[in-house]
């Protein structure tokens, strides 16, 4: 394993861990960032989902007792079962619309330029959303119906655009179906551990012919980097909220989405566009 490739993994790992549950999107980034390093081929691509798991590791170790209570109390805890039936049923719309339009959606989104103008528009909709009134109905992640569940897997479906943001698509969805800023955020966490860990499965089990024992020490820098970043970021992220809104992500987005457009039409950077 070359040096390049593991300071590779780390920089990814970090911005993974960075901008998982933060909305501006880590699928965006890892794209353009994986652009600019000239690791965004088949087996980059693999990285990307494979690094993940590092972040999902940080919201299982954040909220351990929730989760241990979840898996001890099931069968004796209505609460329990509501809440793994609440993930069930938000996670379900991406996976079904990923199954049925995922290769599409890849092969033709996951460019840097059309990530560029997913941040922008996404931007626009986050302020439009901080700025209507929003009226709270649910104040904890325990009071959400399956049909709030429902409604927050639509949401969290449109995070099949690349530079959407999952995080970002569930915590606005959450605004607008009545949740607070708090509760969006945390379901947007608990949301993220089957998403990802599905994701990450099937994509293991479907480019197993590039899996390679070479490739560990470079997966394992990744999985500590992204787990190490997401985990503060969560804790952190917990801590903005409590009296702040997401305005600042959205003029990061459009800062960030010019950045990307104006490079590539200024021929500064050679994007993979097409």
């Amino acid at each position: 394993m070359d040096t390049q490739a593991l300071i590779n993994a780390l920089i990814l790992g970090i911005v993974e861990g960075l901008t998982e549950f933060l909305p501006v999107s880590s699928t965006g980034h890892l794209i353009l960032v994986g652009d600019l390093l000239k690791f965004n081929n088949e087996r980059g691509k693999l990285f990307e989902i494979v690094i993940q798991s590092g972040a999902i590791m940080a919201v299982i170790i954040e909220y351990r007792c929730r989760f241990w209570h979840v898996t001890t109390r099931f069968f004796k805890d209505a609460s329990a079962r509501r809440f793994v039936a609440n993930l069930l049923v938000a996670f379900l719309p991406l996976a079904i619309l990923g199954l049925l339009f995922g290769k599409a959606i890849k092969a033709e989104l996951f460019k840097p330029i059309p990530v560029a103008t997913a941040f922008i528009v996404g931007a626009f909709i986050i302020l439009w959303a901080e700025r209507r009134e929003h009226r709270v109905r649910i104040t904890s992640v325990d009071d959400i119906g399956l049909l709030d569940a429902f409604k927050l897997g639509i949401a969290q479906a449109f995070a099949l655009i690349p530079g959407t943001s999952r995080s970002g698509a569930t915590i606005i969805g959450g605004l607008l179906v009545g949740l607070s800023r708090k509760a969006a955020t945390e379901f947007s966490f608990f949301l993220a551990v089957p998403t990802l860990l599905v994701a990450t499965a099937y994509q293991l089990y479907k480019e197993r012919a590039l899996l390679n024992p070479d490739d560990l020490a470079m997966w394992s820098i990744g999985f500590t980097s992204a787990f190490v970043s997401a985990y503060l970021c969560v804790r952190w992220l917990l801590r903005y909220i409590s009296s702040h809104d997401f305005t600042l992500f959205a003029w990061y987005r459009i800062a960030f989405g010019l950045i990307i457009l104006a490079t590539w039409q200024l021929q500064l950077v050679e994007w993979t566009a097409n």
